[in-house]
């Protein structure tokens, strides 16, 4: 059984930071997504990664604030973030695929099997 658990997320002022953590279980090779989501608005990926290789994708909105690792021995894909401001507010999910990722579905929700259950960030000014 799959699952994801997602733990990280909170309340920090601008120029602060956080780090988002998915830790998953039911398989390693997998594709993974960070996705947010503001209220009333479609949900936004943000940083991806493929467990066995590839160069990570980050949205331009984050890249360069923005790093997503793994951790092997844990299974876990962490979303440090860095240079936090107020447009970073949201729900943040990681979601996974097994297996690859699929070219030109890597931002479609729908593509993705496993959701973690959501952690909230908030940025104040």
């Amino acid at each position: 059984q799959v699952q994801l658990v997602e733990s990280g997320g909170g309340s920090v002022q601008a120029g602060g930071s956080l780090t988002l953590s998915c830790a998953v279980s039911g398989y390693t090779r997998y594709c993974l997504r960070w996705f947010r989501q503001v209220p009333g608005l479609p949900r936004q990926r943000v940083a991806g990664i493929y467990t066995v290789g590839g160069s990570p994708y980050y949205a331009d909105s984050v890249k360069g604030r923005f790093t997503i690792s793994q951790e092997n021995a844990k299974n876990t894909i962490y979303l440090k973030m860095n240079r936090l401001t107020p447009e970073d507010t949201a729900m943040y999910y990681c979601a996974t695929r097994p297996g690859s990722c699929i070219p030109g579905r890597l931002g479609d929700p729908s593509a993705y099997t496993s959701w973690g259950q959501g952690t909230q960030v908030t940025v104040s000014s």
